[in-house]
């Protein structure tokens, strides 16, 4: 992974990992890595960030643990490019991601793909409790029906129970702002490409922070060591 780079592998991983993990801008981390005797600017470590971001969540995929029948199923707002785009996210019943997906549009289409995406990821849930949001409940139905006739045993299946509630859907509302609290400092991103690669290296590490991976021999690692972990 960290083959022909000019840095150590150290360095490169803790600067995507204070970047994407802490309240820190580019320049900061230039700053700080200047400080330590290494001269790195700033446009580096944010080409760090979009290179391994990406790699690194693919590993750490494969050792994320199952999710719960129950998720919760939202949207929320970013500021990209100077105009909101929507962020779709599900979390299950004890709080872990399940999926996310950002689109520019807040729209059936999008919500199919966000479901479509999850769905081929864990499987169908026993339950998704949603908002209000006419549109998700007609993406969950439309999404279930290709999903049960994809597969032959699903056929008999029973359908997603849906339940539409503003005040169940608090726990997912809680989950948005841990999120947007590191989003908030950058100040909006540039393109939707950049905006989709760092996202999900917050993502990553919001789920580090969950213990939603597993590691043999160490149950509860800290970011630094996951980090390692999967870069190895």
């Amino acid at each position: 992974m960290f083959k022909g780079r000019h840095f150590d592998r150290s360095v490169i991983l803790l600067c995507v990992r204070w970047y994407l993990a802490y309240n820190l801008s580019l320049r900061d981390l230039e700053e700080m890595m200047a400080e330590r005797g290494l001269n790195v600017d700033h446009s580096t470590v944010h080409r760090w960030v979009v290179h391994f971001s990406p790699r690194l969540l693919e590993r750490f995929n494969r050792r994320k643990r199952a999710v719960t029948g129950k998720w919760h199923v939202d949207e929320t707002y970013i500021k990209v490019r100077g105009r909101w785009m929507y962020l779709f996210r599900a979390i299950d019943s004890v709080g872990d991601t399940v999926e996310f997906f950002l689109s520019a549009n807040r729209d059936l289409p999008a919500a199919k793909c966000f479901l479509r995406k999850a769905l081929a990821r864990h499987g169908r849930p026993k339950r998704i409790v949603i908002d209000g949001s006419q549109t998700n409940r007609e993406a969950i139905v439309s999404c279930d029906a290709e999903n049960r006739l994809q597969v032959r045993s699903r056929r008999g299946a029973k359908s997603i129970h849906i339940r539409q509630s503003q005040y169940l859907n608090n726990r997912i509302e809680q989950d948005h702002r841990r999120v947007k609290r590191r989003i908030r400092p950058m100040l909006g991103f540039k393109s939707q490409s950049s905006a989709d690669i760092i996202l999900s290296g917050i993502e990553m590490i919001h789920m580090m922070r969950k213990r939603q991976a597993r590691y043999a021999f160490n149950p509860a690692p800290s970011l630094a060591e996951q980090f390692e972990i999967l870069a190895a």
